[in-house]
């Protein structure tokens, strides 16, 4: 959720999909997601930036990663991109979930909402 940031909601709006676009970007990310219950999102006037929090002092992407590489050197992969757009601010990286083995670039169909009883079993996420 977006709270105590101090930009106009165009200057937000427009860090949040700068911010978006770099992590989707990242080819070790299927795309952006949110935990349910746990909302990352930025909310803005008529919509809403899921999987990217903009806040005062930190900013936190949650992503779906795609399977085979190191969780560790995906959410650097995400941090690496993501800093030099808010300099000064903590990044965080949720790794929500992660593709099926064998899923081909730009496929989705691994990337899933997991249930909420599959959110609690594992720990709410892996925060990165």
């Amino acid at each position: 959720m977006t709270t105590g940031v101090d930009r106009a909601p165009a200057e937000v709006a427009e860090l949040a999909d700068q911010i978006a676009a770099v992590v989707t970007g990242c080819p070790d990310v299927a795309g952006l997601t949110q935990i349910p219950g746990i909302p990352v999102a930025t909310y803005l006037p008529g919509r809403t930036v899921s999987g990217v929090a903009v806040r005062a002092g930190e900013v936190e992407v949650s992503v779906v990663a795609r399977y085979g590489r190191p969780l560790k050197e995906i959410a650097g992969q995400v941090r690496l991109v993501v800093a030099p757009l808010v300099p000064g601010r903590v990044v965080d990286v949720v790794i929500a979930d992660i593709t099926s083995p064998g899923v081909r670039s730009g496929d989705r169909r691994g990337a899933s909402q997991p249930s909420h009883d599959e959110v609690l079993r594992k720990g709410g996420g892996i925060r990165q």
